[in-house]
């Protein structure tokens, strides 16, 4: 037994792999032309992403949002768990790497499932919210800028059901977080985040050391 987290070295990290990880080859496909790009460190991790598999399964999730899709891994992972008649909304600006998402959407059959929205995310969360539906989404993952992030939260969990769950990314932000000579608005961006999370009545949480930190909220 440990008090606390286990330090997760190379051989480790491989052992965990090794041991649980079941990525389809759609999804290493994608995640091995994703690394030919200058920003693939933006991608998440292969476990992080079977993970929210299994949160979408446990859910039992019909409809999802993301916020942030770069070359479509999450949204990808997201859509192979949903049910033929699930929807995902995913949100994001950058045509080029939205290019690779669809392609791979396309080849993994689950295109019909996902519905990108080209356009700053504020503006399709409050569209949504004004045509209605607040209260109507099962999962929300917030990976998009970090400046916003406390806007994302806010109309995220008006969107969510009762019951639904949000997952938001790199909330440790490599350890930054927690180094107070760190003071790039990024950085405090999420420390507010956090802040607000950790103190807020209306979610159940759990901030979880899995990929850059995640932090699941689940609405009460």
């Amino acid at each position: 037994m440990t008090h606390a987290t286990l330090p997760l070295t190379d051989a480790l990290r491989q052992y965990l792999l090794a041991h649980s990880l079941r990525e389809p080859p759609i999804l290493q496909a994608l995640r091995a032309e994703t690394t030919k790009l200058s920003a693939h460190a933006m991608q998440i991790s292969p476990e992080q992403g079977q993970f929210m598999q299994l949160l979408i399964q446990l859910l039992g999730a019909h409809k999802a949002l993301e916020l942030g899709v770069y070359t479509g891994y999450s949204a990808l992972s997201v859509a192979l768990a949903l049910p033929e008649t699930g929807r995902l909304i995913a949100c994001d600006i950058n045509t080029e790497t939205t290019a690779i998402a669809q392609r791979f959407w396309q080849q993994a059959g689950v295109a019909h499932k996902v519905t990108l929205r080209l356009a700053p995310a504020l503006e399709t969360l409050n569209a949504l919210l004004t045509a209605g539906e607040a209260g109507s989404f099962d999962f929300v993952f917030i990976d998009a800028d970090k400046q916003n992030y406390v806007s994302y939260y806010e109309k995220s969990l008006s969107l969510l059901r009762q019951g639904g769950l949000m997952m938001i990314d790199n909330v440790l932000w490599q350890g930054r977080v927690a180094d107070e000579n760190v003071q790039d608005p990024d950085t405090q961006a999420i420390r507010d985040l956090n802040q607000r999370v950790v103190a807020d009545a209306r979610v159940r949480i759990s901030l979880l050391p899995l990929g850059d930190g995640v932090t699941l909220a689940q609405k009460c």
